[in-house]
């Protein structure tokens, strides 16, 4: 019984402790209206749509804000109630989904101070904490993580990837007491580390000292020239010479073409500059290495990670291709509820959105491949009804060609007495034999009309 009560008393302490400063995952339809503020900074600012997109784990749990307009500035903020994250932890969470393959823009949130005047945000105002992917190109892949210090933002200076693909994935950022951190990208650490190694907020502890400076016979040459080594007589030859086969052409005219001289050709006795071999330096000291003293201007302070009025949080962000969709936005003060609730949230619908995408891609593919089946057949099609055209023509040419030799023929036999023949009603015996001729031009000019072009 007494552990029992140890156990109440540990957990009632940590329900206590633990608190939830913002959570959002728009499951109430248009109502986030009402709690997120469009800044009116620009005019032409993008407009967001709640959606959860083409291909999702849960139709409705996985609605999110989508940006819906190419090219275009967005900027919109939640308001929540004023905190300080002194002596405890800070965590901000939330999901990003790049549906449109994402060629250049953000996926970040900004967290600023309570004083924000929301409707007048924008790329200059002043925040506390910027966090999450940014992607332009394949050079620009990376998770900004940047802290704003004494009034200035400081850049983290490691590499952090970022994901780039068209799923949703999770991205946490926890901030300690003790001056530390940790990067997490789908419930997983991707990097740590202290302040203030990773960041310029302060000076140097160590700088150079001023006054030192490096001995005058100090000699850091590990490698000399042999002073023994002498260049050979035969060294020297020309890189180029005339080329010994070449011969004057025939047609070479001096008066003309001037004096003839052969083309150059690469020496093959030609040795390059000479240097004397190298030999280890007998006064060879090392390199030297500049003395270092304490910093004057460096001093420690343990409040780097400190943050007095957190009050919102914003999206301040720039796209050329939109269709980004943002969600299950958290800010906390304890690492374990922020990863129960990315489990309870993304971990419930990653894998069935997974799924989808993947059914919808097979689908997709699949019509592509019929469709290119359909334009090869139509294509086979085509040449087979030319093939057939060019047959029927040819049928045609020698049709009209025993005609001609026909009617030509029944001609003759008219003229001799042995037979008549009919052109245009009229009897080829009751015409001359002038007649006769002209009319077997006709039909020659009638029967070549199908073949004209």
């Amino acid at each position: 019984m007494q552990a029992l009560g140890v156990v109440a008393v540990i957990l009632a302490v940590y329900c206590v402790n633990a608190k939830v400063y913002f959570r959002e995952e728009f499951l109430d339809g248009d109502e986030w209206r009402s709690r997120w503020v469009n800044s009116k900074h620009k005019s032409d600012y993008g407009e967001w749509k709640l959606t959860a997109g083409d291909f999702y784990g849960d139709a409705e749990k996985d609605k999110g804000l989508q940006t819906s307009q190419d090219a275009r500035f967005y900027a919109t903020s939640a308001r929540f109630e004023p905190f300080s994250n002194e002596g405890k932890s800070l965590v901000i969470q939330f999901t990003v989904k790049h549906e449109q393959k994402i060629d250049c823009g953000g996926g970040y949130v900004k967290v600023f101070p309570a004083d924000l005047d929301q409707a007048a945000m924008h790329g200059e105002s002043s925040y506390y904490i910027m966090f999450g992917p940014d992607i332009c190109g394949y050079s620009t892949k990376k998770v900004h993580v940047i802290f704003n210090y004494k009034g200035k933002n400081h850049l983290i200076k490691k590499e952090i990837k970022c994901k780039d693909d068209e799923l949703t994935h999770l991205y946490t950022l926890i901030l300690n007491p003790d001056q530390t951190y940790e990067v997490k990208i789908d419930n997983e650490k991707v990097e740590s580390g202290s302040l203030e190694d990773d960041w310029d907020f302060l000076p140097p502890k160590k700088i150079k000292d001023p006054e030192a400076k490096k001995p005058e016979d100090w000699d850091d040459r590990a490698k000399i020239d042999d002073p023994d080594d002498t260049k050979p007589e035969d060294w020297d030859k020309p890189e180029n010479i005339p080329d010994p086969d070449a011969k004057k052409p025939e047609d070479w005219d001096e008066d003309m073409d001037g004096e003839w001289e052969p083309p150059m050709i690469p020496n093959p006795e030609y040795k390059g500059e000479w240097k004397p071999k190298q030999i280890d330096n007998p006064n060879y000291k090392g390199a030297w290495v500049h003395p270092e003293i304490d910093n004057p201007e460096y001093g420690a302070d343990s409040n780097i990670y400190k943050f007095d009025s957190i009050g919102v949080l914003g999206l301040d962000l720039w796209q050329v291709k939109s269709g980004t969709i943002f969600d299950n936005f958290l800010i906390t003060d304890d690492v374990k509820e922020a990863e129960d609730i990315a489990k309870e949230t993304w971990g419930v619908t990653k894998e069935p959105e997974k799924k989808m995408k993947q059914e919808q891609d097979d689908l997709k593919r699949k019509e592509e491949e019929e469709k290119n089946k359909e334009q090869d057949t139509e294509g086979d099609d085509d040449d087979d009804e030319e093939d057939g055209n060019e047959e029927e023509e040819e049928d045609e040419e020698e049709e009209s060609k025993d005609d001609v030799e026909e009617a030509l023929s029944e001609m003759e036999k008219d003229e001799s007495g042995h037979n008549s023949t009919w052109l245009g009603g009229v009897k080829c015996s009751e015409v001359g034999h002038v007649g006769v001729i002209g009319l077997s031009f006709a039909l020659i000019l009638v029967l070549m009309l199908p073949f004209c072009p």
